[in-house]
């Protein structure tokens, strides 16, 4: 198994090439470059940009059924690992670019850039390896710019590419070639479902069963039980399902090893209730394609991560609003003699 704890550091572009991918769904075509693109003016503000964007907590991998050498982005990859001439590298960047095209055919996908790079001495745990970047540009930006006029200034304005947010970037370190290779991706685009083309599509990627997958697949899967299981439930009460979603929460947070049976314990106690999470978390594997694990190691970057989806907030209308950290036991839900909904809630000390 990769490990999720990587300290790397990425080196400097050496090579650039840009193409513009239309959207095939509106038949707009491509425009795929012979040459270098020239960034020696901008190369600092460039690879700020790259290495600003990208965070490894979470790692992917390439994956393709049923073999991962039938991956399209995958074989391109190793044949530019493979042969690092400057001919080569723009051949396969074109080929990238004609796959993409193919994958853009959902009318809400934007037309943009397509920049494919080479970052030289990256290093992942002290292992200096090159690295292959993608980025997908979408959205662009307006800046004004002064123009200096002898009688004075003028305003104009630029449109170009954001300096500080990446779109969609991926970048494909030489490392694990057998497995899929060591994938980091950023998608700041990815709202909605056509979206996916990014990662699913065209990448064809998947999260590295590691820990830190683990911990987050786990976490979701009880968010979303809790959350569908209780809402299913006339007779439970917010309070209650947020002392749910406490439990679960405090678990990842107070032990380093996740033991399946401990949790369900722990989490959900009742008998019955332990059933229905097994079930559903039996289906929620199977349709998440995830292999169901008992025991591992928690991330806290996971549940760090996580834990902010976990809300502990009961709303009353527009009036007021309860924090619940816990203690269950010391919040009653009632109604009164006139139909009015009340809670009562105990308390030892006030701060």
């Amino acid at each position: 198994m990769i490990k999720s704890m990587h300290n790397i550091h990425l080196g400097k572009i050496e090579q650039l090439v840009i193409h513009y991918i239309g959207n095939k769904n509106c038949s707009d075509g491509v425009r795929l470059c012979d040459e270098l693109s020239n960034y020696t003016n901008v190369e600092d503000t460039l690879n700020k940009l790259i290495t600003s964007n990208f965070k490894f907590d979470e790692l992917y991998q390439f994956h393709f059924f049923p073999d991962l050498e039938l991956n399209p982005v995958y074989t391109i990859i190793n044949a530019m690992f493979e042969n690092t001439d400057i001919d080569s590298f723009i051949n396969q960047s074109k080929n990238m670019g004609r796959y993409l095209y193919e994958k853009t055919n959902h009318p809400q996908i934007k037309a943009g850039e397509l920049g494919v790079f080479y970052l030289a001495d990256c290093t992942v745990d002290d292992e200096l390896v090159g690295c292959i970047g993608i980025f997908k540009s979408e959205n662009k930006q307006k800046i004004l710019k002064v123009e200096d006029k002898q009688t004075g200034y003028d305003l104009a304005d630029i449109e170009g590419l954001s300096i500080q947010k990446l779109d969609k970037g991926c970048l494909i370190f030489n490392l694990h070639r057998e497995q899929g290779y060591l994938v980091a991706i950023v998608d700041n685009t990815n709202r909605r479902a056509e979206a996916k083309y990014w990662t699913d599509d065209f990448l064809g990627i998947k999260p590295i069963n590691n820990e830190f997958h683990q911990t987050t697949h786990i976490m979701e899967t009880a968010k979303q039980f809790i959350a569908q299981t209780m809402d299913a439930d006339d007779e439970a009460s917010k309070s209650e399902k947020i002392d749910l979603l406490n439990r679960s929460v405090d678990y990842f947070k107070n032990n380093e090893q996740f033991d399946l049976q401990e949790f369900e314990q722990q989490v959900f106690a009742k008998d019955d209730l332990i059933r229905k999470y097994q079930d559903f978390s039996q289906n929620y594997a199977q349709e998440n394609q995830v292999e169901p694990v008992k025991n591992f190691d928690i991330s806290p970057k996971a549940v760090k991560k996580q834990e902010r989806y976990f809300k502990s907030v009961v709303k009353l209308d527009k009036n007021f609003h309860i924090y619940i950290h816990g203690g269950k036991d010391m919040i009653e839900k009632g109604r009164d003699g006139d139909g009015r909904k009340f809670y009562k809630i105990y308390y030892q000390e006030e701060n």
